[in-house]
């Protein structure tokens, strides 16, 4: 694997990207895949290979599971506060190089450097919260109805977990999947995405570092990853599947994992609804647009993707976020000044182009951008719709992407009908000075998360996910992230 691009030649950490420059990691060692072929990684800013990763295979896969086997017994039995040392070090580590992991994450992703920064201290964050928690795992002691026996409940690992995570947060969807698995006494095997895989191996270094035992942390990449997950869950060992993705792909390995009965924990697509009523704070409602369709260039499962906006505020909400967006400095994600990077793929931005050009034909009206630009990177302008009608394809189909599309509604009734015509639930934004009202259109709308007078939601301290097909489980919070990966186990002992 080798990495050069010039935003590194000046970076006092530069070293650190070339300490996991040696091939899939796997039982703690670094490795070639089985038939020595490699993956390319490409900068979205200029479409320049940057780099080539180990290409897994089945075989690969199969010693990935085994090296998480031999590690489990050991690492199940370590000491609750020993496994909270370690991810407190993992905390601490990123924390350090923060800004050489951001660096990382914007040369192989394009999003912004500031966004990259984000995400780092977003990561990290859920190494430090479940080290915290790792050592509050308790069971339940009870005495049964009948008073003939007290019934014990203990919570155990539930066992070897494969993490499959997506390209646009390649640091924070796998610690927050890594973090509660480990301070759980789990094993796992991380697929990370082809498209992001430096940032993946880069903090498997650092985990190895901190003192994660050899096999506790596999991590691997493929471009053939549907025979090699599927490989890895049938094995009997494998007890555990967690997948940030596509609504698409998590149905396909849903079925995967039934035909051996593995657990599951899905988040997947969203459709977000952006609630702004006539009397909402209008400069606080614009400032959490932006954040809510801008984070990551609009590259977010929750990212707003329907803007209602009652009647009475909706032209200069409208006007207000055309001029936000249409300010925004769009450049390579490694630039510091960068507001919005580019896509990830070519094929991310003809997506885009093909959603805003069916609402267009449909009567929507561009008040911004709207237009892919030519020359090398894969770029599109912030871009605002207004008058987008409920027919339009990017209505129902996510953007992912710097585009937002905003609708006129009159009644509290008409927009929380609207808000839950779509198949998707994990997030929602509300604006309205009313609390009152706030909370009764909250609890009236179908979604996992709402952020109330805010544009961000996220937070390793609360349960993230979704409803309907936006998936299964939690991740994060008090107890929820961790006991995806445990099992209830009871004992019925005689008085």
């Amino acid at each position: 694997m080798n990495i050069s691009h010039q935003v590194l030649e000046d970076d006092q950490d530069t070293a650190d990207f070339h300490r996991f420059s040696h091939g899939l990691y796997i039982g703690g060692q670094w490795r070639q895949s089985a038939d020595g072929r490699e993956i390319q990684v490409v900068d979205p800013s200029t479409e320049a290979v940057i780099a080539a990763v180990p290409d897994a295979t089945i075989e690969d896969a199969a010693a990935a599971v085994e090296a998480a086997a031999k590690a489990a017994d050991g690492w199940r039995t370590t000491a609750p506060r020993k496994r909270s040392e370690i991810l407190r070090r993992c905390f601490e580590l990123m924390t350090q190089r923060s800004e050489t992991l951001a660096t990382l994450i914007s040369l192989e992703n394009g999003k912004a450097l500031r966004d990259a920064r984000g995400e780092i201290a977003y990561a990290a964050e859920f190494f430090r919260w479940n080290a915290e928690e790792a050592v509050r795992i308790t069971g339940e002691f009870g005495i049964a109805p009948s008073g003939t026996n007290r019934i014990v409940v203990d919570y155990e690992p539930i066992g070897i977990c494969v993490l499959v995570t997506p390209w646009n947060f390649p640091a924070a969807m796998a610690t927050r999947k890594i973090a509660p698995a480990l301070a759980a006494g789990c094993t796992v095997i991380l697929k990370p995405a082809s498209e992001t895989p430096l940032t993946a191996y880069a903090l498997a270094a650092l985990y190895q570092e901190a003192g994660v035992p050899p096999g506790v942390v596999n991590v691997l990449t493929t471009s053939n990853p549907g025979p090699v997950t599927a490989a890895m869950l049938a094995d009997p060992r494998v007890r555990k599947l967690s997948f940030t993705g596509s609504t698409g792909v998590g149905r396909v390995l849903l079925a995967e994992a039934a035909k051996h009965v593995v657990s599951c924990s899905m988040e997947l697509g969203g459709n977000a609804p952006f609630l702004v009523f006539d009397d909402a704070d209008l400069d606080a409602a614009v400032d959490g647009a932006m954040v809510a369709k801008m984070r990551n260039a609009g590259e977010a499962c929750t990212a707003a993707n329907r803007i209602y906006v009652q009647s009475g505020v909706y032209d200069a909400f409208g006007e207000s976020l055309a001029r936000r967006m249409s300010a925004l400095k769009i450049g390579a994600g490694t630039d510091a000044a960068t507001e919005c990077g580019p896509m990830i793929t070519r094929k991310a931005v003809d997506k885009i182009g093909r959603l805003v050009n069916d609402a267009v034909a449909r009567g929507a009206r561009v008040l911004c951008g709207g237009k892919a630009g030519s020359g090398m990177g894969y770029y599109y302008p912030p871009t605002v719709l207004c008058d987008v009608p409920a027919e339009a394809e990017m209505a129902h189909e996510e953007i992912f992407g710097p585009v937002a599309p905003i609708s006129r509604f009159e009644t509290e009734a008409d927009v929380i009908a609207r808000a839950n015509d779509t198949e998707y639930g994990l997030a929602a934004y509300i604006y309205t000075r009313d609390l009152a009202r706030g909370m009764r259109v909250a609890s009236k709308i179908e979604a996992g998360m709402i952020a109330l007078n805010r544009g961000l939601m996220s937070d390793p301290a609360a349960p993230f996910g979704g409803v309907k097909q936006s998936g299964l489980g939690r991740e994060g919070g008090q107890h929820h992230g961790i006991a995806e990966f445990m099992e209830a186990k009871y004992l019925a002992i005689s008085i």
